[in-house]
Formats: structure tokens, sequence, C-alpha cells
């Protein structure tokens, strides 16, 4: 199935840019490499601007709302990754797959077989070993900084379910263009709001930057094009989004040379195990 194959690229994807998150946030600071990197990804989308319109208010009111939702996630998961491993961020950042699974079964009606079940168990087992209090302290990991991991995981959770309705009624196109052009004014009037400032020319000059923007837009384009299949599932769709543990594992052990790597990739492979039992 094609759309499977399209959730996979952005699974892979979003790993890469935890990863490129992390890079740039070493050169500026969260609030600097957000802005620019969503004004970045707006204008990348920008020349599909003539076949965005024809979306009805109503509508317009729930994109706004979904790019609400992340612009809170954005600020979390950016102020979590700064201060903790990468790897480890990756694996609790799979929590969202519980959440996601919960609405997508209370409020689109989905309903789970007995492999998607058991996958979701594998998951869930793979999620709490790796999220043993012993582990988080030993990466010297604040509660704090977990808690904004999870609620990014449950912002994001509502934001996929909104994704798979908003889609009936717009093309991916459309949802792509308004959700990105909110984003950048909630983004400036927090700026303005919050007196931050802003070196935009450091950040323009910070190439990691310019890459997560690109990364961004294709594996977006990709799930909202997936998510209009009339066969795709949140529920399977959120499963196979956790291809990205796989990639930020790796990246913490070869790039950022991250501690407990051996015990975070057994805990990643029961999750992947998870996926591909409920994808069968």
């Amino acid at each position: 199935m094609w759309w499977i194959l399209l959730v996979l690229l952005y699974g892979l994807l979003k790993g890469g840019r935890e990863i490129v998150k992390k890079k740039s946030l070493e050169k500026n600071t969260v609030i600097e490499v957000l802005i620019i990197y969503t004004a970045l990804s707006f204008l990348f989308v920008l020349p599909s601007a003539p076949k965005a319109w024809g979306v009805d208010p109503v509508t317009m009111l729930f994109i706004a709302f979904k790019s609400l939702i992340i612009f809170a996630a954005w600020i979390l998961s950016f102020k979590a990754i700064k201060q903790m491993p990468v790897s480890l961020y990756g694996i609790i950042d799979l929590s969202r797959v519980l959440f996601a699974t919960l609405l997508g079964v209370a409020i689109l009606k989905e309903k789970m077989s007995i492999l998607q079940i058991a996958g979701l168990v594998l998951v869930c087992v793979g999620l709490v070993m790796c999220e043993r209090r012993k582990n988080l302290k030993e990466e010297k990991v604040s509660a704090r900084v977990v808690i904004y991991t999870l609620l990014s995981c449950l912002f994001n959770a509502i934001s996929g379910v909104m994704d798979k309705i908003l889609t009936k009624n717009v093309t991916s196109t459309q949802l792509q263009f308004w959700y990105m052009l909110f984003l950048v004014i909630y983004y400036i009037i927090f700026i303005v709001v919050t007196k931050e400032k802003v070196k935009i020319v450091s950040a323009l000059k910070n190439y990691w930057i310019w890459i997560l923007a690109i990364m961004f837009v294709i594996g977006d384009k990709a799930l909202f094009i997936a998510n209009r299949m009339p066969d795709s599932r949140v529920t399977v769709m959120t499963l196979i989004k956790q291809s990205c543990c796989i990639v930020t594992i790796l990246a913490g052990k070869f790039i950022f040379k991250e501690k407990n790597i051996g015990y975070k990739l057994i805990c990643a492979c029961i999750i992947i195990a998870g996926i591909v039992v409920a994808v069968l």
C-alpha cells in the first residue's frame, strides 16, 4: 500500500529531523530556530498558494486550531530535545503512539485487529522498559523535561487525528499551506508579545535550520497525502511513524556519542517488532 510507504518516509524523516534539531540548537536559541525554520518552510510551500484557496471558514478555523496545537508542541519538544540525549528523546517521543491509538479508536471509531492489539502491546512494553526511572536517572533527565516531551506527544497525537478529519475536506496542498501560514503568524505574535530577541542573520547562516525546513516540508507532504488515502488508518499510521526511533538511537551512538545505546536498541527493537506485527 502506498500510504504505508509514505508514512514510513515521514517516520524516517522525522527521526532525521530530531538529529538536525539537536545540531541547530548548538548555534541558536529555541525560538530563533523555530521562527526561522517555520518561515523557511512556509516559503518553500508558498508557490502552491494559487491551489490553496477554496477552504470554507469552519475548516479554516480547525486548521488554525491544529496549527496552535503544533505551535505549542514544537516549543515543548525543542526545549526538551535541547536538554536530553537525542536517543532517549526519540524513544520517549514514542509515547504518542498510545495517545494517538486511544484518540483513533475513541474519535474516529477505528477498530483494531488482534495483530494490531498485539503490536500495540509490544510497543507499550518497549516504552515501559525505556522509561524506567533508573535509566532516566542515569541520563540525568529532569521530570520537567520528560513532561515537556509527553505533552508534545499528546498535542502531536491530537494533530494527527485532526489531519485525518481535515483531509476529507481539503487537499494536502491546502492543508499544508494554511497550516504553515498560521504557524508563522503564531510565532510572530509570540515574539511581539514576549519581546524575544531573534538573531535573524545568525539563524539564516545556520545551515542545519535550512535542512530542517526541507525535511519538514517533504515529510509533512507525504503524511498529508497518506491521510487523504481512504485505506489509511490513524492507529496503524501512528505505529509506522515510530520507525523514527531507530534513526535517533543510531544518531545518539555515532553522532552524539551517548550512553546506554545497547539497552535503548533492545527497547527500540521491541517497539519496531510491534510495528511490524501491527501492519501485517
